[in-house]
């Protein structure tokens, strides 16, 4: 049966409430009209035929109208003129382009590349300039020590420069992270360092409020409110500077330097107690020297972190070098964690994260992973940003380790007797002796036991010299450049018309063989005999992964039922 069309019939009621809402409606627009009046356009009456010089008039009005069309055709002209001129401009600005182009975006690439290198701050090159600047500016030079490795953050060729500039330079040794360490390690480090240079135990303080917030807010919810954010070390650090500046009769300039996230930043912090200068986990947040005021005699010069010299051990190159967590590839900082737990006793280790024994650090990464829930798309571990966060917390003043102080005191050979005799000049150091222990007294310890037992590499080379980092400076360059050429090449595939099933496939490939390459680095650097059954495993392991992925595109839909992700 055909359906019928919806009949468009009313009921009368409904009819003529319409038709009584139209009647309505114009009477309200006819009194709406007859209100506003109608204004008809007022004809020009001309000129009156018994008006004087009725001619002349009407000349004068044609003269008139022959000026204004003259007018407008000019502006008509002079418009068209700058559409030409626009249209021209555009049309070069494309064969330009296409130009550009056509001889290809090598050149380009490059051009940006170096232009973007001059201005980037973030550069080894700028980082040993401003640092040189504030070594030549500085009456006083402040090296910041981390209390947990002393020696790892010692500089040879800092302290030569200071020592050996000829001038009036001191050099002083700061103590930080005083808190994180045994009471009785301290005393040790303090009693070795104190031959060499005056040294000051210090404790800097946390949670500054920033000078340019009114209200304090809670910028994360997880804040470790245990911790006392007191300074402790300020007042002799203070007095020994004002000492000395009261022998020069000047106001003196005070340099702060040392290695990234020995904590120099925040020690000027804690001297003005304001937040003056930027303070965070992530290395080498000071890209410049900058200038802050303690009172009218004493500057403090705050500065870029030393650049380690990458023939370094891979412990030091692992805590002192300027690592960026966020860009810098998951091998470096799987290597760099790696490292690490190699120079700590296995036994701490597993007490301090409370996890079972693990064999490598990949099981101890997917162990702590699954411990704070850290897991990926389908109960995958997250290992990568476990590692980051290990590296930012031993780096950072979250985990409490110490290393012993060599068994017997030699001086490095740029410390003659006399070097010492003139380092150790100008400043009351039966005072400064007991202003530490008065730290010493105040400072809240781990145990003995809770905290971790490193082993040190000792000193680390840096490199202060800008001549000496041009070969890395230009290496940084032609990485910028391939990264650019890499992403300009992705947005080139991704307009191609390749079948989204092979990119996928393609993808799927790589991933499995980072995998294999992190796994076969990790078991390279843990080598022994009982592990090389492991290594064979793992490489049977991921030429299962590599077979798995020559399946038809069947297998790979159906599911598998002996898998569950729980």
């Amino acid at each position: 049966a055909e359906l019928r069309k919806a009949s468009k019939r009313l009921s009368c009621h409904k009819r003529y409430k319409i038709q009584k809402k139209i009647r309505e409606h114009h009477r309200k627009v006819r009194k709406e009209a007859k209100k506003r009046g109608r204004k008809k356009p007022k004809k020009d009456p001309g000129v009156p035929s018994a008006a004087p010089f009725k001619e002349e008039l009407l000349r004068e009005a044609e003269q008139r109208k022959q000026r204004l069309e003259e007018l407008k055709q000019k502006q008509k002209l002079n418009r068209q003129k700058e559409q030409e001129k626009k249209r021209k401009l555009e049309a070069k600005k494309n064969a330009a382009k296409i130009q550009e182009k056509a001889e290809g975006k090598e050149s380009s690439v490059k051009s940006k590349a170096k232009a973007k290198k001059l201005l980037n701050k973030n550069s080894k090159k700028s980082f040993c300039r401003e640092l040189q600047k504030v070594i030549e500016a500085s009456d006083v030079v402040l090296e910041v020590l981390d209390a947990r490795d002393p020696m790892g953050c010692r500089c040879p060729q800092l302290e030569q420069a200071v020592t050996c500039s000829g001038g009036d330079k001191k050099l002083l040794l700061v103590l930080n992270k005083t808190d994180l360490v045994p009471k009785e390690n301290l005393e040790k480090w303090l009693n070795y360092l104190k031959k060499e240079f005056p040294t000051v135990a210090f404790k800097s303080a946390t949670l500054m409020k920033d000078r340019t917030m009114e209200q304090v807010t809670k910028r994360r919810a997880r804040v470790d409110l245990s911790r006392t954010t007191e300074c402790l070390g300020s007042k002799s650090l203070v007095k020994l500077l004002q000492e000395y500046g009261k022998t020069q009769n000047k106001a003196i300039q005070v340099g702060v330097v040392g290695f990234p996230n020995v904590g120099k930043s925040s020690i000027i912090n804690s001297l003005k107690g304001v937040r003056a200068c930027n303070v965070g986990l992530t290395r080498g947040v000071t890209k410049s020297m900058q200038i802050v005021h303690i009172d009218k005699q004493t500057k403090m010069l705050d500065s870029p972190s030393i650049i380690a010299d990458p023939s370094n051990s891979a412990l030091a190159l692992a805590l002192r070098s300027i690592i960026d967590t966020e860009e810098s590839g998951s091998a470096d900082v799987l290597e760099a964690v790696d490292t690490i737990l190699n120079h700590c006793s296995k036994q701490q280790v597993t007490i301090h994260y409370s996890i079972p024994d693990f064999s490598d650090t990949e099981e101890f990464l997917t162990l702590l992973a699954q411990k704070r829930g850290m897991l990926k798309k389908g109960g995958v571990p997250d290992v990568e940003n476990v590692a980051k966060i290990l590296l930012c917390d031993w780096t950072g003043a979250k985990i409490s380790y110490h290393s012993q102080p060599p068994g017997s005191w030699r001086p490095p050979p740029y410390l003659t007797e006399k070097k010492i005799a003139e380092m150790q000049e100008c400043f009351n150091l039966n005072k400064l002796e007991e202003e530490n222990n008065n730290t010493l007294q105040a400072l809240k310890y781990p145990s003995p036991a809770s905290s971790i037992i490193f082993q040190s590499t000792g000193m680390v080379n840096g490199t202060i010299e800008e001549n000496k980092v041009i070969e890395e400076t230009s290496e940084w360059e032609n990485l910028e450049t391939s990264k650019e050429g890499d992403a300009e090449e992705e947005e080139d595939f991704t307009e191609s018309d390749d079948d989204p099933d092979d990119v996928e496939e393609e993808e799927e490939e790589e991933m499995d063989v980072e995998e294999v390459t992190r796994k076969a680095k990790l078991g390279k650097r843990q080598t022994s005999p009982t592990n090389s059954e492991k290594q064979i495993a793992e490489s049977e392991h991921s030429n299962s992964l590599s077979l798995s992925l020559d399946k038809t595109a069947d297998e790979d839909d159906a599911y598998d039922f002996n898998t569950d992700y729980v």
